[in-house]
């Protein structure tokens, strides 16, 4: 597979240096493939469904051909996944997607397991260490830290926003010791961000130190996120029919998005052949994207705090790829957006534990919340020709191609619920009157002492920092 550059389509490089490199350094870019080979229709029709890893195998092999062999590919997929995606029903026509039961109870453990795996798959021919610089708005951090843990040639530094995630998921990032540490930023994730771009863009740094991202930027996040589209896609095509009494019914993927790598990925996975009808973005008060869709005009801005603290992004970096992939009137037929500002999160927690007995984090809480609008006359009003404000919470006024599967109730919907509610316990307690009980993973780890460095918002200390501090 060759891959390319979104900013710079003249650039024609493999997977080996897409991963190990994260980011086009010459560009800033980032990489994507040339193209996305669909699975055989044979394995997509087939009933019951293939296994979650048979499904990863798949759809990785086209991506890796040629760089890592099957043997190899199926024991770095085996060894990345000893869990496995849940798919729960929660009414006849509506689907909850967990993604929360890897080790650190997050949707990020599927991308970060395998490009650790992968990443020292092909360091093991490099002298030296390989450093992995990552800023997190909650889990990525985590799900990386856990993931690179001990590896070997593997370093990895974590940036996160000092005071701006939950303290579960502070406890998580702040207690890794040996190859992996947490740098607590003062500032928001967008300057956590900027500090890991500008890092990979410094000529004088990379000439002392190998650099590589872990977040959404890398290639190796995003594949291994397409997997459980396609294998919740191809469940819920299965079990469907016996739920809702539907042969055949657009599946609607509701995605939670901040970075908008994940919803990038569910883009890899219908471009291979998932039956994915399309897609809503649901996100918070940082609503860049849903404005971008209703107006055109993409206006990234400084990120505002909000209980969905992980989409707490006001420049998404997965634009990019987005944009690269698709033109804007594309996007507006695949997608419908919506969003949600603190109350209505809250409500939508309550509403959802009221309605369905289901106890769901605040990010998939706008996830359910966008989906029961949209099925309960939000989107036929938006198809009778009602105009949405977009500035205000709800659904932006925009109509996909799907519009009228749903208006004719032959949709069922898939909502990704993207980290255990535990993690966010003192917003649910307050939404539905008592705290989630909380894993073994995630209670062991809050009695682990801090570890976390201080860190000014300046990359010019960032850059002393690693300087002083990374092994070479």
């Amino acid at each position: 597979m060759i891959y390319t550059d979104t900013r710079d389509s003249s650039v024609k490089t493999d997977f080996r240096t897409a991963v190990m490199g994260g980011m086009n350094p010459a560009t800033g870019g980032l990489y994507i493939p040339v193209s996305f080979p669909k699975l055989p229709s044979s394995f997509i029709n087939k009933n019951p469904e293939p296994s979650f890893r048979d499904i990863a195998f798949n759809m990785a092999k086209p991506y890796v051909e040629g760089e890592i062999p099957d043997e190899d590919l199926m024991a770095i997929i085996q060894d990345a996944y000893p869990f496995t995606p849940k798919v729960v029903p929660v009414d006849s026509h509506s689907y909850v997607l967990e993604l929360f039961h890897g080790p650190t109870c997050a949707f990020k453990d599927f991308g970060a397991r395998f490009m650790a795996r992968v990443m020292s798959y092909f360091n093991k021919s490099e002298n030296g260490t390989l450093h992995i610089l990552v800023a997190t708005s909650g889990d990525t951090g985590s799900a990386v830290g856990s993931a690179f843990h001990n590896v070997p040639g593997l370093d990895v530094t974590i940036l996160y926003p000092e005071g701006k995630i939950s303290k579960i998921q502070e406890k998580q990032l702040s207690t890794f010791t040996g190859n992996v540490r947490a740098l607590k930023v003062k500032g928001t994730f967008d300057d956590c961000q900027k500090l890991v771009k500008t890092a990979f863009t410094d000529a004088e740094l990379r000439k002392e130190f190998r650099l590589s991202s872990a977040n959404s930027i890398n290639i190796s996040r995003l594949l291994p996120q397409s997997f459980y589209y396609m294998y919740s896609s191809l469940v819920v095509k299965n079990r469907a029919p016996l739920d809702s009494k539907l042969e055949n019914p657009a599946i609607i993927s509701i995605v939670p998005s901040g970075n908008f790598g994940n919803l990038t990925s569910g883009l890899i996975a219908k471009e291979m052949g998932a039956p994915i009808a399309g897609f809503v973005a649901a996100t918070n008060t940082n609503r860049t994207i849903p404005d971008w869709i209703a107006t055109g005009d993409y206006n990234p801005r400084p990120s505002v705090e909000t209980y969905a603290n992980a989409m707490d992004v006001g420049a998404p970096s997965n634009y990019e790829r987005i944009k690269a992939m698709y033109s804007l009137e594309q996007v507006r037929q695949m997608f419908a957006s919506y969003w949600l500002d603190n109350n209505g999160i809250k409500e939508a927690i309550t509403e959802c534990n009221t309605k369905n007995g289901y106890i769901i984090d605040p990010h998939g809480a706008i996830g359910w919340k966008a989906w029961n609008d949209i099925r309960n006359g939000g989107m036929k009003d938006l198809v009778n020709g009602k105009k949405g404000d977009y500035t205000k919470p709800g659904l932006t006024a925009n109509v996909p191609e799907w519009a009228n599967q749903v208006v004719n109730n032959n949709s069922v919907g898939i909502i990704l619920e993207t980290a255990h509610p535990a993690k966010f316990g003192s917003t649910v307690k307050d939404a539905i009157g008592r705290e989630p009980a909380i894993p073994e993973s995630l209670q062991a780890v809050m009695e682990l002492p801090d570890q976390a460095i201080p860190m000014e918002n300046d990359y010019e200390q960032f850059k002393a920092w690693l300087k002083a501090n990374l092994a070479k």
